[in-house]
């Protein structure tokens, strides 16, 4: 939220410094002149924080699903993980972005086997 405000700020300021020429968009992620930012533009400063950063870089696309799929397996629900990528029907969300990998697969196993008797240390 601190970041939110702060960055409002920043705008306003923008604003302020650009006077009649400032497009009140109302996005969140504009340029100085109020025009909110292109996919291309706004994958390009992405890669451009990710290499400032050392980080890996990655598409922004493939870090979608990621994030989507670390949010489901981690138990949210399926109409705030709609809600989170902009969409309004979650099944489609589950669908389109949610990836099950072979080691989200393991807590299932384990809790199988426990249902079956097994021994819950023993899994996988």
């Amino acid at each position: 939220m601190e970041s939110l405000k702060r960055f409002r700020a920043q705008q306003a300021r923008e604003k302020l410094a650009a006077g009649e020429a400032y497009t009140g968009t109302g996005y969140v992620v504009v340029d100085e002149l109020g025009v909110a930012l292109n996919t291309r533009q706004l994958r390009e400063h992405a890669y451009r924080l990710m290499r400032r950063l050392g980080l890996r870089q990655v598409r922004l696309y493939d870090a979608r699903h990621s994030c989507l799929t670390y949010l489901a397996v981690n138990g949210v629900p399926d109409v705030v993980l709609a809600a989170w990528a902009g969409h309004t029907n979650a099944s489609f969300t589950k669908r389109k972005y949610v990836h099950v990998a072979a080691e989200d697969m393991r807590a299932a196993a384990a809790a199988w086997d426990t249902f079956h008797g097994g021994d819950p240390q023993a899994a996988p």
